[in-house]
């Protein structure tokens, strides 16, 4: 069952770094589609929403979808919808076209997280949460570390359609080890209910606010870096295409080490009975301290210094996003984590749409600075926000919590135990 738990894992990270190698090609080729469409700053923003658009409106839908489908059938059809999308984009012959299928890749990239936090939750005990989730979602860091090469070289050496075309058509070899290795899973399986008004219901849990809030903020630093920093490095630091290929990966493999770092952290609080969602709120909030120092940035000027700390940004970012991608499948039941997982992101989309907005209308009429010494606020606003989940009513958590995760680890031996035959 262990070996099973870190398969369906390691195919979530496949999928993850799928998702982000699609989604990073429009950034990657950003310098030669801004040319080739004559596309200010402004108008490159309206390309990056057309993707947050249907993401964001996906995001609550994917999830209450897949908490309705199960987790095994709703990344399927979700990697199927956004891989045909991305590959689409080759095709296109304006601005327009290119915004509809980015659309339609968001839309179906929504389902992502959602489907990976519920799949996580099906087969990882409280204390190794963390762990996995930080664990796939490295996958986007990986993705954003890989695509810089890949893009750029195809771009170069061919086009930037066919650099659309190759990434898109990855996702679909993804299907066959899916639907290959996941079977029942050992936590709260629970088979697809019919929908009903107790769906809705942790909107009115003070704890899930706490949730979408602090990723309403949070992640719009991430969407800044994942769809900006080419052009940062293009138009601030005066980088060609192939320089922005040489170096646009570092800051991402540094993400991708805080996903561990963070899992790893709180991990290790809960072993130490600190409580779960505790120990969760702890890596946050020393997560939230550093990623506030990315508003220095607006004053460096040479490039190895702006990479160095755009990397520590990017490190504590995913640190703290192992960890409030996990809250939701620490509070709330198997039936519901998809859903407010789904809503958290809804509401993040809406933070990232705002946050391309604003980034084109001051890169255009003043400059990069202004956008860092914003960001740099944004992570204290985050972590105040996410306290909220760890209130429960004035009634004591914590304990409940460690409790719960005794109780799983032992229900996780109970499945080896009767699985053993199988693992022979």
């Amino acid at each position: 069952m262990i070996r099973r738990r870190w398969v369906i894992a390691s195919l979530l990270f496949m999928a993850t770094l799928l998702n982000y190698l699609d989604r990073q090609v429009l950034a990657l080729v950003s310098p030669v589609l801004r040319v080739h469409f004559s596309l200010s700053a402004t108008q490159y923003a309206r390309l990056l929403n057309a993707f947050l658009l249907g993401y964001t409106v996906m995001q609550v839908l994917a999830g209450w979808f897949v908490d309705r489908l199960g987790a095994r059938k709703g990344l399927i059809l979700a990697m199927i919808w956004w891989s045909l999308a991305g590959a689409a984009a080759a095709a296109t012959r304006n601005p327009l076209e290119l915004a509809i299928c980015l659309c339609l890749m968001g839309a179906g990239e929504a389902a992502n997280w959602p489907t990976a936090v519920k799949a996580i939750r099906e087969w990882f005990p409280p204390a190794s949460r963390a762990i996995g989730v930080g664990f796939f979602n490295a996958g986007s860091s990986a993705g954003a570390v890989l695509a810089p090469l890949i893009v750029t070289a195809l771009t170069l050496h061919f086009s930037w359609r066919i650099a659309f075309l190759f990434c898109g058509s990855l996702g679909l070899l993804w299907i066959l080890p899916w639907r290959s290795a996941y079977s029942q899973p050992p936590f709260d399986a629970e088979t697809p209910e019919a929908p009903s008004s107790r769906d809705l219901s942790f909107l009115l849990d003070t704890r899930a606010w706490g949730i979408i809030l602090a990723r309403f903020f949070g992640d719009s630093i991430w969407y800044f870096y994942i769809f900006w920093l080419p052009d940062y490095l293009n138009h601030v630091l005066s980088l060609s295409l192939a320089s922005i290929g040489a170096v646009a990966w570092i800051p991402f493999l540094a993400a991708g080490l805080g996903n561990f770092a963070g899992g790893g952290a709180s991990g290790g609080l809960v072993h130490r009975r600190c409580g779960v969602v505790r120990s969760r709120l702890i890596v946050m909030g020393g997560s939230a301290l550093v990623m506030a120092t990315g508003a220095g940035i607006r004053w460096i000027h040479t490039e190895s210094l702006a990479i160095t700390a755009i990397s520590l940004v990017v490190f504590a970012y995913s640190a703290w996003a192992a960890n409030v991608l996990t809250l939701p499948s620490d509070i709330f039941p198997a039936s519901q984590v998809a859903t407010v997982t789904g809503a958290a992101g809804t509401i993040a989309g809406v933070g990232g749409m705002l946050t391309m907005w604003l980034t084109g209308r001051v890169v255009d009429n003043y400059s990069y600075g202004p956008i860092f010494v914003a960001l740099g606020c944004l992570p204290l606003f985050a972590f105040g926000c996410s306290l909220l989940a760890g209130y429960n009513g004035g009634r004591r958590s914590g304990p409940d919590q460690h409790l719960l995760g005794v109780q799983e680890v032992t229900s996780d031996a109970r499945s080896l135990h009767g699985h053993q035959g199988i693992l022979r």
